[in-house]
């Protein structure tokens, strides 16, 4: 597989919306289009291999599915993840003639997001860093009194600092991602050291991005069982992604209209109770 000119520069505005806060905020731009599973599918798109896309985007998420930015702090970008690391695992897994869904695709997959991941976490801290520019010079239109300046620090100059550290990396890496694939082959073999290491530490990550999901979702004990749920629909009766996503939607409306009953009787006690005083006075 290589990969075109056209085809990389749309990888590098894909890498740009993805982490731009003027698309929509960064519900559509960095936790939706930026997230490795949707990542995949833009790949797919893009590179004519809408399978393998989804296969290797969704290895890669399930590590960093719990990732968070808090107060600007990342430990992996998944910018770089989903729009360099993706394409450099496809093209790898063809190279290696390896099957996506196999479990030495995952591997392969997970090894390389976290590879780029670390990578990307540079130009994360390169892009915000560039941003401070922007903003010194919105607090200078600010207190001259150039509100409509202001649009321009929002919607505009950001894009020169996601243009450098987002589009030209993903650009240049997408490009040569080929012969950057077949160095790993020549330089890594299969029944290498270092590709066997890969293998088994890109295995384990998925539970590591798990932990951190579990950590998060659980607040008492009772809740894991319905974090459970899905994982015994999975290995026991063979539901893939999309039943057990629908399972647990029904579940949540029937958890939704039980709190929501719960909140009705308190409000009619409440109300019971004012007239009740009422009544007494």
């Amino acid at each position: 597989m290589e990969i075109s000119w056209i085809q990389a520069i749309l990888l590098g505005f894909f890498a740009c919306l993805s982490s731009m806060p003027g698309l929509g905020g960064t519900s559509i731009g960095n936790y939706t289009l930026g997230r490795p599973l949707i990542g995949g599918l833009v790949c797919g798109l893009i590179l004519g291999d809408v399978r393998s896309g989804i296969l290797v985007g969704s290895a890669m998420q399930v590590v960093y599915i719990a990732l968070v930015t808090p107060g600007g702090t990342v430990s992996a970008d998944v910018r770089a993840i989903s729009y360099i690391g993706i394409p450099l695992a496809m093209i790898a897994l063809k190279g290696y003639g390896i099957d996506p869904a196999s479990s030495e695709g995952n591997g392969m997959a997970t090894s390389f997001g976290t590879m780029v991941g670390t990578i990307g976490t540079v130009l994360f801290y390169g892009t915000a860093t560039m941003n401070l520019i922007w903003q010194h010079m919105g607090w200078k239109w600010l207190e001259k009194g150039d509100f409509d300046k202001l649009y321009l620090v929002d919607m505009g100059l950001p894009w020169i600092s996601h243009i450098v550290c987002s589009f030209i990396p993903t650009l240049f890496m997408a490009k040569m991602g080929a012969p950057m694939v077949e160095a790993i082959k020549i330089f890594l073999p299969m029944d290498g050291l270092a590709m066997k290491t890969l293998f088994t530490v890109g295995s384990l990550l998925p539970a590591v991005g798990i932990a951190i999901l579990l950590r998060q979702v659980v607040q008492n004990s009772i809740d894991i069982l319905s974090f459970f749920f899905g994982f015994t629909l999975a290995a026991a009766m063979g539901v893939n992604l999309i039943g057990a996503a629908i399972v647990g939607g029904f579940f949540a409306v029937i958890s939704y209209r039980i709190k929501m009953i719960s909140v009705d009787a308190r409000k009619f006690a409440a109300v019971n109770a004012d007239y009740d005083d009422e009544e007494e006075i």
